[in-house]
């Protein structure tokens, strides 16, 4: 059975700190803003909706407490419609879009919603903890070290300069301010609202169209005292030990934003849509997910698109447009060179440098933004993919109808 996507919607994303615009809104009240703008877009009796999938990867405080279904309740749905909190780390919003398509797929589900939600500004990065990092059983035998260390490994391991990596960001904040300017995010932005019904925030908050070369030169890289002074050079060296040195060129201006949102993505089989009068806008044509070496990490990507290609019967060049979150400035580097993309192809409207990464519902976001892409110029098939942590990849492959 097939699982088409009729509508994304998604919040701004908020500068995850506490002058943010977001700051003073919960991570649950986000989540609800979207599921309360799928419901009034389609006038929806939600006792229709099987599942909610939400993506969260900090699920502590008010983050917790499996999120998906309070936020179901928030949003006024029907007490019929349950819901689930998962963590892929980073893929997280794309894994709940894949299982709620997974269910419609199975025949278990005919509507379901996929999305995710992270506050950043309110509920801490790595404020849930665990083994990863901290059991020497993992952190030991899999060469730990911080992502943006991951990150300098790759970019010294394929050669990409500092200014490398520094072009690619100060693109990806021109094409986001080019985006922005002309409303090619408005048909899938809910304007986020306070009590009142007053708007607290409409549009993406951290785009700096003013972003050059220049400017980003005058920052330090973020990593070098952790990679020098804590030793986590040492650390991927032993697993790389061709790498004499690990060249740290990321910083703040080339690696994703931490900021606050949430969105969501509804799905359904066919028939469903024929009763509700709903037009389906996409299906989804494959999806994968695979393990990748842990310690370097941020490789996923290539190795999750292939999959997912082979999985469709596709090639790289079947694929019209790419979104790959922009974790880092050489993730994405890497996966256009290796597979063979060009730039003008990949992330259009710019990624995650410019707008930034709520962890939990970035995957939703960009698949989102991807069909939009393909709407307004015509084209035919997309790929989505993020890397994630611990070394693993995602990809989607969707095709409008």
């Amino acid at each position: 059975m097939e699982a088409f996507i009729y509508d994304a919607v998604r919040t701004p994303r908020g500068k995850g700190k506490k002058d943010g615009s977001l700051h003073g809104v919960t991570p649950l009240e986000l989540a609800a803003t979207t599921l309360r703008a799928l419901r009034q877009r389609h006038h929806l009796d939600t006792a229709l909706i099987d599942d909610v999938v939400l993506g969260c990867v900090t699920p502590i405080g008010e983050q917790g407490a499996c999120i998906a279904r309070l936020a179901v309740l928030a949003a006024d749905y029907h007490e019929s419609v349950s819901g689930v909190q998962i963590n892929r780390f980073c893929a997280s919003g794309l894994e709940a879009v894949n299982m709620a398509a997974a269910q419609v797929m199975s025949g278990q589900s005919e509507l379901s919603i996929g999305g995710g939600v992270e506050a950043m500004s309110r509920v801490a990065m790595g404020a849930d903890g665990g083994a990863w990092p901290v059991d020497p059983r993992s952190a030991i035998k899999n060469y730990f070290v911080p992502q943006g260390i991951s990150a300098d490994a790759i970019a010294t391991q394929s050669a990409y300069s500092r200014t490398n990596v520094d072009a690619y960001a100060v693109e990806s904040h021109r094409r986001a301010s080019i985006a922005a300017q002309a409303g090619r995010f408005d048909q899938s932005i809910v304007p986020v609202r306070d009590i009142n019904g007053l708007i607290v925030l409409n549009k993406d908050e951290t785009i700096r169209p003013e972003t050059t070369l220049e400017s980003l030169a005058a920052l330090r890289p973020s990593f070098v005292d952790m990679g020098e002074q804590l030793g986590f050079d040492g650390v991927i060296r032993q697993r790389y030990p061709e790498l004499d040195k690990i060249q740290h060129v990321h910083h703040a201006g080339n690696s994703s934003g931490i900021v606050d949102g949430a969105a969501a993505v509804l799905i359904g089989n066919r028939t469903i849509g024929q009763r509700t009068g709903m037009k389906p806008r996409a299906r989804i044509r494959a999806f994968a997910t695979i393990g990748s070496e842990p310690s370097i990490m941020l490789t996923g990507p290539s190795y999750a698109a292939e999959k997912a290609l082979k999985r469709a019967g596709m090639k790289t060049a079947d694929i019209d447009l790419f979104e790959l979150n922009e974790a880092f400035a050489a993730v994405v580097l890497r996966f256009m060179e290796v597979m063979s993309v060009p730039h003008d192809k990949m992330n259009v409207n710019g990624g995650a440098i410019a707008m930034g990464h709520p962890l939990g519902a970035t995957g939703a976001m960009i698949l989102g933004c991807l069909l939009d892409e393909l709407e307004r110029r015509d084209l035919s098939t997309g790929l989505a993919t993020l890397c994630v942590g611990a070394g693993m990849g995602i990809a989607t492959i969707i095709e409008r109808v």
